[in-house]
């Protein structure tokens, strides 16, 4: 396996300060902003909020330019030493090029997001190498009915310097084999939409020895389809090692009178015929519970014993 020079950011500690940002879509109400920053403050931390963490563009949470700008003030402030997102929705692929990317690998810290955060999670371990988290986000998961496996596992992988160790708990949903092996690489991935978004740009990291996770939401058969396709014709699959399909949220055919392949007629279709491990089912993804993934971080699938597990930790 190839060696990178991984960067991992310090853990957390009680008493630290957290960066809320909004580098996509718009909070849709102050309430997710005072309840996510109580929530963060009654477990002991400080928090700072972005300039425009409350600005609204259209359907943009403000400029492009001021969403950057939150990003890299955020990396730049030496009291800040965690950034979490407000929410997905729309808008991070259109900072990519905005981004002080040698700004942030000389001030790694913990970022946290997913859904359309994914762009800049791949565009930052692409120019940097710096472990992010694909997790929990402060006006989705944290400011309201926060589920508990979800936020043991969230703050475990950003508190603990320990290896998480296996990811498969019978608390979470029991991942299903498509195809039997056993690898090592490290972790990347994240949404679908996101990952074909950045496709054929410089922001795109190399997908070799790594495991690939995936997950998607609200899409019709087709789109999913062509997602995959064109994830897959950038060689995504071909140069992974493995790959563990999250959670598929709200896929469906809407029109059921005319002819459609099936969620598991396109999966078979693109990872059936793979020579190496597939697992589907996962528990990670647009659902409550989830695993936050360390991108990153080495890790093994062996699917024959339908398992996976991180090998090392992912703060320093």
């Amino acid at each position: 396996m190839t060696k990178l020079n991984i960067i991992k950011p310090t853990a957390l500690h009680r008493g630290d300060v957290i960066g809320i940002i909004s580098p996509a879509s718009p909070v849709s109400s102050d309430e997710k902003i005072e309840k996510g920053v109580q929530y963060l403050e009654q477990l002991g931390y400080r928090v700072k909020l972005g300039k425009h963490v409350r600005d609204t563009h259209g359907y943009l949470a403000g400029t492009d330019l001021h969403r950057a700008h939150d990003i890299n003030s955020m990396f730049n402030d030496k009291q800040v030493k965690a950034i979490f997102c407000m929410r997905g929705g729309y808008g991070s692929p259109r900072l990519l090029p905005f981004i002080n990317y040698k700004l942030i690998k000389q001030n790694p810290k913990i970022f946290v997001g997913y859904s359309d955060i994914t762009a800049l999670q791949l565009a930052i371990f692409k120019k940097t190498n710096l472990v992010t988290f694909s997790g929990p986000m402060v006006g989705v998961e944290m400011w309201n009915s926060f589920d508990s496996t979800t936020e043991g596992i969230f703050w475990t992988m950003l508190l603990s310097t320990k290896k998480f160790g296996i990811l498969n708990r019978e608390a979470l949903n029991k991942t299903l084999p498509i195809r039997r092996g056993r690898e090592t690489g490290i972790i990347l991935g994240g949404n679908t939409s996101l990952i074909a978004s950045i496709c054929g740009t410089q922001f795109l990291p190399s997908f070799k020895d790594s495991i690939l996770f995936l997950e998607e939401v609200d899409e019709q058969n087709y789109r999913l389809d062509r997602l995959l396709n064109q994830i897959s014709l950038n060689n995504v699959f071909e140069d992974s090692k493995g790959i563990v399909i999250g959670q598929l949220t709200d896929i469906m055919q809407k029109d059921l009178t005319q002819p459609f392949l099936t969620v598991e007629e396109i999966l078979d279709g693109y990872f059936g015929k793979l020579k190496k491990p597939v697992l589907t089912n996962f528990s990670y993804g647009h659902v409550p519970k989830k695993y936050t993934l360390p991108f990153g971080i080495t890790a093994r699938i062996d699917s024959g014993k339908n398992q996976i597990e991180i090998l090392e930790g992912a703060v320093s």
